[in-house]
């Protein structure tokens, strides 16, 4: 498993490898190589859902629980949690909360954070759902996993834990990250250029019939159901 060197990740040789190119993500394969997914939560915590979104980039955790469910960051200091009322708050006092609001982690962290500090919790949402980015669940570092011998195979690049506490009980939201070959998405990333493009289509033609018939005449007279304009 890839974890953040000494969750600094932001002062790292990695990170200081990343600065120093232009274009981090191709040194890497594109971010649709990849694939996280959750495996499990552990132990099963009723009423609590968690997902992957965007291929690797985000968590989407949904607390139904009854009770407060507490995020840890990299040196395990509660970085976010979802009350019991569903209001979702952020601690501004976790490295994390800084470090997850760039895909490499490659922002300023002020000294006021801290593993050792009181919580600052500010509140982000009242539904119950907190959405996060994750420097666990994606591959951080340049070049290609060494995992992945062959492009064209899919390949598993590490298992990962975010820990987690569902009121007083320790528990952990478990997955996998995977290399998934080209051929495997890229009919994904066409079908979805032909809908866009046939939505462009669409909305061109109906501009230019506008443009061309102007406003609908009201109709003169009374309108039968069996009329049509």
């Amino acid at each position: 498993m890839l974890a953040l060197p000494a969750c600094s990740c932001a002062e790292s040789s990695a990170g200081a490898a990343l600065r120093e190119s232009e274009n981090p993500i191709s040194t890497q394969g594109s971010r649709y190589d990849y694939r996280s997914n959750v495996t499990a939560v552990t132990p099963a915590q009723p009423g609590l859902q968690v997902r992957v979104v965007q291929y690797a980039d985000r968590l989407l955790l949904t607390n139904r629980t009854g009770k407060m469910v507490t995020v840890y960051g990299y040196q395990h200091e509660p970085y976010a949690r979802v009350l019991a009322d569903g209001t979702v708050e952020l601690n501004r006092r976790s490295r994390a909360y800084y470090l997850n609001q760039n895909f490499f982690g490659l922002i300023h962290v002020p000294p006021s954070a801290s593993p050792t500090a009181r919580p600052e919790w500010v509140v982000v949402d009242t539904g119950g759902e907190l959405e996060w980015h994750d420097h666990r669940i994606h591959w951080m570092l340049p070049g290609i996993p060494p995992q992945v011998k062959d492009r064209s195979k899919r390949t598993k690049i590490f298992d990962w834990t975010v820990p987690i506490s569902v009121g007083s009980e320790q528990a952990a939201i478990d997955g996998e990250l995977v290399w998934v070959p080209e051929e495997d998405w890229a009919p994904l990333a066409e079908f979805g250029g032909v809908i866009a493009a046939a939505l462009a289509v669409g909305a061109a033609l109906l501009l230019r019939r506008r443009r061309r018939g102007g406003a609908r005449p009201a109709p003169t007279g009374s309108v039968g159901p069996g009329d049509a304009w």
